[in-house]
């Protein structure tokens, strides 16, 4: 399967989950990958299983926290594979789960490094390298966590709304350099999920019950070929779209009004 034959692609947080499905299938389809990842056992694994998938593959510990680091990521592709076609911009580091009124500068400092700011650095470092192509595509992250107003989420759902118009901006703006931008608004099984399956009983069941196709996503399976399609010609004429890619979860939304908080309190 050669979709992405020759192309060349950072995508940061590739170390697990949604990130790391979305390099097994850039590696399948042929493009050559660099694994921006924090955890260096992670991202060493990764970069091994799509060498062994027959890809090309380059681990670079990025702290997607530091200007510098993503930076670095996005220059590795040039040093190691000589260009850059593709950016996905999927890490993040998480805040803790309070409600707004307890959410500290220091949490949304966090979470707007680690989503917009991380994502603004890898766009202009991108943008040059893509321009020497002839053009680019540039994949971004949101949530259906910001359309519900998710609960306890007031600092995340902030800095993926602003992804949203960061990636908007960038797809009118750099439409005349032939580079795409798009976002993608994901549900999966990455580690997040995991944890709760294990912590919480019936949450998988419940889960995938909440979803009109009736199941959760596979982030290789499920959101990899979505990743896919967006970072190929096949999308060559999309640009400034969010995709929910959740099994339809976006439809009936959800309520995540944790369970200790009152309808009501003066």
């Amino acid at each position: 399967m050669t979709l992405l034959k020759d192309k060349v692609a950072v995508i940061t947080g590739a170390g697990g989950g949604i990130g790391r499905g979305i390099a097994r299938c850039y590696a399948r389809e042929g493009a050559a990958v660099v694994v921006a990842e924090i955890n260096e056992d992670t991202g060493v694994q990764v970069e091994r299983e799509l060498k062994e998938l027959g890809g090309r593959a380059l681990f670079v510990r990025t702290d997607v926290m530091r200007k510098e680091a993503v930076q670095g990521a996005v220059r590795a592709a040039v040093d190691a594979f000589g260009g850059l076609d593709i950016l996905v911009n999927n890490a993040f580091v998480p805040s803790p789960n309070v409600l707004l009124e307890d959410k500290t500068d220091e949490m949304l400092a966090q979470t707007l490094n680690s989503t917009l700011w991380a994502t603004w650095w890898a766009m202009q470092a991108a943008l040059p390298l893509m321009r020497a192509r002839g053009g680019g595509r540039i994949i971004n992250f949101t949530s259906i966590d910001v359309e519900v107003g998710a609960w306890q989420h007031a600092d995340y759902n902030s800095g993926k709304s602003a992804v949203v118009g960061l990636t908007r901006s960038a797809a009118a703006e750099w439409g005349r350099f032939n580079i795409t931008a798009n976002a993608i608004a994901p549900t999966a099984m990455g580690a997040t999920f995991h944890k709760l399956a294990a912590e919480v009983p019936g949450f998988a069941e419940k889960s995938a019950a909440a979803r009109p196709l009736g199941r959760s996503g596979d982030p290789e399976l499920d959101i990899g070929p979505v990743a896919v399609f967006l970072g190929s010609e096949m999308s060559r004429y999309v640009t400034g779209e969010t995709l929910h890619v959740d099994g339809g979860l976006h439809l009936p939304g959800y309520n995540s009004r944790p369970p200790h908080v009152p309808v009501r309190e003066y």
